[in-house]
């Protein structure tokens, strides 16, 4: 639709703009621009959380990425779209699909398809950051097909189409907290519980272990270009330049409000403001916003990103501590919590028919019915498809697989960052046995009261050996990154057909000294841990030593070896 403005003159020195009364844009255009900024948040997405997870699954994040957009267009385009669009509808629950797309293209809309399927990939995406580092790619891609042809077409008719039950029961969601948000928050929830934590995620004795991202830079970006999308997100459907500006400052001020509360709360809890944790108190405000963003003045944008901000906190901290179900990025705090809170708070903030503008609580009561309907279909829809994944296909992937890192094992990829570190693929192939692969030098003499064990092994071996020893009750340890190679000189490599040079290989060293634990069952962990029966898997050293001192406390020997309660 064309927009106007009033008849201006603005004057800079020599330069004069003049704003016409007359139709300056048609306002289709903004609209199709918002399409392209939401499609653009695919990027965000994906950066965000290669960020925040390991590099060895940055190739698989990616790809999970671009495949959730490439794999729902396909099913969005076949089906999805004409449950969500479908003029007939049964009882406000589900849509007729009429296949306009595909029988009579001349006549389609194609404006509202695109539009459409963007938000719908959105919904898709966010689940792959819960899902992150241990997910099967071939369960992702059933997935992503189901949502984007089923339930996402389905609970998102009941919103947005003019004979969905929701949207004739006057609920409002302007851009998707609750039909896109909560739903993508609560899909990615229910996909961390069925997989369970990553390997190392908690002890023994169940205490969650931080995991840090290989890349807060990367996160960081990620969150820019979403924020950036996020304007396109909730103004692509605007009315009019008037209502497209009003929708503008809400977001920048949820957004603005969230991170600073954020920033403020971990600030006063931990004694530092928490960077990450900020990054994502900012998208909390987004997610928060987005369906009021129309419906709220800057008073009501405020408080829903003070609060949001504060949220995804406790959220983060109670899903990853109390619940102990592993979120990589916080999907399910951010999009889940934050797009529960912000469908409520329309009920409570909106100009016309908010609780705290007058409007009673009749507006709060539609939000509350809407919220509990789409957070029921999903736990149900997304519940049973992943069930019937793991029995079909399986969700989860091997041990070993998720120690060495998915870019390699789910897509050969040998690194997403092969021009900027030393290659890692060089081990030989050669089946050999365990005292041949992981080769003992014992230098200790028996009866020795405090013995000192060097590993020396592959880098994505670590974080079993550290689980493994953690199960023995070997906790402390010195880490070091190391270079070098064996005999074999990491095998042969070739690139495009030549061959490459014998390189140094990145090892690491873990040392540890023991005492109550025995050496035996300390070298036969290690084996258990490392061995694959291939040369290169490590080797152990074993020392005497002579004695121990705590410089803290002066204990020596034993006691200076125990852990603190």
């Amino acid at each position: 639709m064309p927009f106007h403005t009033k008849a201006c003159v603005f004057c800079y020195g020599r330069h004069t703009l003049f704003f016409l009364e007359e139709s300056i844009m048609d306002f289709q255009i903004w609209f199709l621009v918002g399409v392209a900024l939401v499609f653009f948040m695919q990027c965000g997405f994906a950066m965000l959380e290669a960020g925040f997870t390991r590099a060895k699954n940055a190739g698989n994040i990616i790809m999970k990425n671009l495949m959730d957009f490439g794999l729902g267009a396909i099913s969005f385009l076949l089906l999805g779209y004409c449950l969500l669009a479908a003029e007939d509808y049964v009882f406000g629950l589900i849509g007729i699909p009429n296949l306009g797309v595909l029988t009579d293209y001349q006549n389609f809309n194609y404006s509202d398809f695109i539009f459409n399927l963007v938000f719908c990939a959105t919904a898709a995406t966010i689940v792959s950051g819960a899902m992150a580092e241990r997910t099967k790619f071939s369960a992702y891609c059933i997935y992503s097909i189901v949502i984007s042809a089923v339930i996402y077409p389905i609970e998102a008719g009941w919103v947005w189409n003019e004979n969905g039950w929701l949207n004739q029961l006057g609920f409002i969601d302007f851009a998707g907290s609750g039909a896109i948000h909560m739903v993508g928050g609560i899909s990615g929830f229910l996909g961390a519980v069925f997989l369970g934590p990553r390997i190392g995620k908690y002890s023994s004795d169940g205490k969650a272990r931080a995991i840090p991202g290989h890349s807060l830079t990367l996160g960081a970006l990620g969150v820019f270009i979403l924020w950036f999308g996020w304007y396109g997100f909730n103004g692509a459907a605007a009315g009019g330049i008037d209502e497209l500006g009003s929708i503008f400052v809400t977001t920048t001020i949820a957004a603005t409000s969230a991170s600073v509360a954020t920033m403020l709360f971990t600030w006063i809890r931990n004694g530092k403001p928490d960077v990450s944790m900020s990054l994502n108190g900012a998208l909390a405000g987004l997610v928060g916003i987005t369906a009021g963003c129309a419906n709220v003045d800057a008073v009501g944008a405020l408080a829903i990103g003070l609060i949001a901000g504060v949220l995804v906190v406790l959220a983060v901290e109670f899903t990853d501590i109390k619940l102990k179900v592993d979120d990589p990025v916080g999907a399910a705090a951010v999009h889940g919590v934050c797009g529960i809170w912000g469908t409520l708070a329309v009920g409570l903030f909106a100009v016309e028919g908010g609780l705290f503008y007058g409007g009673g609580a009749g507006q709060l009561g539609v939000q509350s019915l809407g919220v509990v309907s789409i957070a029921a279909w999903t736990f149900a829809t997304v519940g049973l498809t992943f069930l019937v994944i793991k029995k079909l296909n399986g969700l989860r992937v091997a041990e070993q697989d998720e120690i060495s890192g998915l870019d390699i094992t789910e897509h050969g990829l040998a690194s997403s960052y092969a021009d900027f570190m030393i290659n890692t693929s060089g081990a030989s192939e050669i089946k050999v046995s365990p005292d041949a692969a992981i080769p003992v030098v014992n230098n200790s003499k028996p009866g020795a009261k405090m013995t000192k064990v060097v590993i020396i092994t592959k880098r994505n071996k670590f974080d079993g050996l550290k689980t493994a020893f953690d199960k023995i009750g070997v906790t402390g340890m010195t880490v070091t990154q190391v270079l070098g190679c064996g005999m074999q000189r990491g095998g042969r490599e070739y690139y495009r057909g030549v061959q490459l040079e014998s390189t140094l290989l990145p090892k690491v060293k873990i040392e540890v000294v023991i005492c109550k634990v025995p050496v035996s069952l300390c070298v036969d962990t290690i084996k258990k841990a490392l061995y694959t029966g291939n040369i290169g898997d490590g080797k152990i050293f074993i020392y005497d030593v002579e004695n121990v001192i705590k410089v803290r406390t002066g204990e020596v020997g034993y006691d200076a070896l125990q852990d603190e309660a």
